[in-house]
């Protein structure tokens, strides 16, 4: 009897390891620590002091961050010849590399690098968030392709989540030394890549009826870690926590970020039921005569048409990709590659999201030193950060789910969801520009949910519009265009109008800046005229998208 029971729990361990829901529960976990890009404002004030940078040099290194957490053309390139773990490798260890080099650099370990070798290790170490990405997200949108809005917006929301989960950590493991910050986002993500490496993998699709019921269960759990997280930025804010204190909040953080197993644990025990169930009802009935009436499930449907669509390419002959390019099939069919780069739906999309999401980017990475420049004091900038984080999550959580019961409820397009948002984005854009006394702490929440609310939208319309063959290609592709916006309104505009200001008020002194000091703007006017520029272009971008509202309206 005993046996019987070890052997019992043995195979429901198996099926919980190596489960759909467990895989999941995986994926969550890693994109839960693969946000680090986004919690650049809490450590940049670190980089910029100890390394003397002027405020267009810690933009132009913030270029290169946001760049190599964009350009995942190479890991979707990749992922599509190996396996998910081979990309989920490649992250960790760039990941490790990048920022363990940062923070040799800003702890004074290593000679102070070039400005171009500095731009390189965060380059570097960004870049692994595109592999994350790829390896754990697109694995999961192949595996559970009828409930791709879900999946993307959950696993995007824990990304949102991850600046805040990072600083509970932080607090928790090193209290409030933002250099060791650095190293924390260094070595973390790279050990819980390197734990799943065996439970990502593509499964076959197996439609279940109460798929979505249950990915709303994990949404739930998500919104308890988000609500508990804001709770604490809230408590933390207006009280002094000690040590003894971040370090229960970063236990109860963890429990909470485990929690989703009592969902993979009852899904996996259910499905382990079922089986048993269908194994006894056909060995009750193999004595008996049965009447079957063989209904081709949607698993068997797709591999059907991909057959038949075999024979058709075949019947025509082989054909150059080349002479393709301009001849697409139907939208929501597969695009080759270089059908959707060359497409006029691509073109729109890259430029609305050059100029909508380069904005928040552009916020994002300045805003330590927005809050700095507004004088508001050390203690409100991780606030800042956090708000950024829970509420990045939510648009991300919240975009994801909600377009697809609006797309199947009422017909309401994604494309149309995605320019309301870039509309939103611009008064928080305004709020910063016009520098209204406390009105950054309602900007960094209309800025982080903006911005966490246009990924999923994005990466869904791609794959309606493009298809999944070449989705992890695509869907990477897609995301270049931030960068793109984030070096003209970053680096050329923000860093450029800011240096210009701060060096006008080193003159109105008298003073003249000395070598390998840092240059720093005090007041509204640092970032005015900036933020009037990046409002402009958001509206630009918004406009564009409409234009693909208008093209995909059938």
């Amino acid at each position: 009897m005993v046996e019987e029971e070890i052997r019992k729990m043995k195979k429901l361990s198996y099926q919980i390891v190596t489960g759909r829901w467990f895989m999941i529960f995986a994926s969550c976990l890693i994109m839960s620590v693969s946000g680090a890009t986004y919690m650049f404002g809490l450590y940049s004030n670190e980089v910029k002091s100890s390394l003397g940078y002027d405020q267009s040099t810690l933009n132009l290194i913030s270029f290169f961050k946001d760049l190599g957490a964009n350009l995942g053309i190479f890991s979707g390139l990749i992922n599509e010849l190996t396996p998910p773990w081979v990309i989920l490798s490649i992250g960790a260890a760039m990941n490790f590399f990048g920022y363990f080099m940062v923070w040799l650099s800003v702890t004074g370990h290593v000679a102070i690098p070039h400005v171009w070798q500095m731009c390189l290790y965060f380059y570097i170490g960004a870049n692994s968030q595109s592999f994350a990405n790829t390896g754990a997200l697109v694995t999961c949108v192949k595996s559970f392709p009828r409930s791709r809005g879900s999946v993307i917006g959950l696993l995007k929301g824990y990304v949102g989540l991850s600046g805040a989960i990072f600083t509970q950590l932080y607090h928790a493991f090193y209290d409030d030394d933002s250099k060791a910050l650095i190293l924390l986002i260094g070595y973390l993500p790279a050990v819980i890549s390197f734990l799943f490496l065996p439970t990502v993998r593509i499964l076959d699709i197996v439609p279940q009826r109460k798929e979505l019921r249950v990915f709303y269960k994990l949404l739930y759990i998500s919104l308890g870690v988000a609500a508990f997280l804001m709770l604490l930025i809230v408590l933390q804010n207006r009280l002094s926590f000690n040590r003894v204190q971040y370090i229960v909040d970063g236990i109860f953080v963890l429990l909470l970020l485990l929690l989703p197993l009592v969902v993979v644990f009852r899904e996996e025990l259910n499905i382990l039921k079922n089986h048993h169930n269908n194994i006894n009802d056909a060995s009750s009935s193999s004595s008996g005569f049965k009447v079957v009436t063989q209904v081709p499930s949607p698993a068997n449907e797709l591999s059907q048409l991909e057959s038949q669509s075999q024979v058709v390419a075949i019947s025509h002959g082989e054909t150059s990709c080349l002479s393709n390019i301009f001849k697409p099939p139907s939208r929501g069919e597969d695009y080759t590659i270089l059908q959707a780069l060359f497409s006029i739906d691509m073109l729109i999309l890259f430029i609305a999201t050059t100029f909508g999401v380069g904005g928040t980017l552009t916020a994002l990475d300045n805003l330590g030193q927005i809050g700095k420049s507004l004088g508001y004091p050390k203690k409100s900038l991780t606030t800042f950060v956090s708000l950024v984080s829970i509420w990045n999550y939510l648009g991300r959580a919240s975009s994801g789910f909600a377009s697809e019961v609006f797309l199947k409820k009422y017909k309401f397009p994604r494309p149309l969801m995605l320019s309301l948002v870039m509309l939103l984005s611009c008064v928080g854009h305004l709020l910063i520009a016009l520098g209204i006394p406390n009105s950054l702490y309602f900007a960094s929440v209309i800025i982080g949910f903006c911005f966490g609310a246009i990924w999923p939208l994005m990466f869904a319309i791609i794959s309606e519009i493009f298809g999944l063959k070449y989705y992890s290609t695509l869907y990477n592709f897609g995301a270049v265009a931030s960068p793109v916006g984030s070096f003209i309104l970053n680096v050329k505009v923000t860093g450029s109008l800011y240096d210009k200001e701060a060096l006008k008020q080193l003159e109105m002194k008298g003073l003249e800046r000395k070598v390998g000091q840092d240059l720093t703007c005090l007041g509204v006017q640092c970032y005015r005229l900036p933020f009037f520029i990046i409002t402009a272009s958001t509206l630009v971008a918004c406009l564009v998208s409409f234009i693909l509202v208008l093209r995909t309206r059938e």
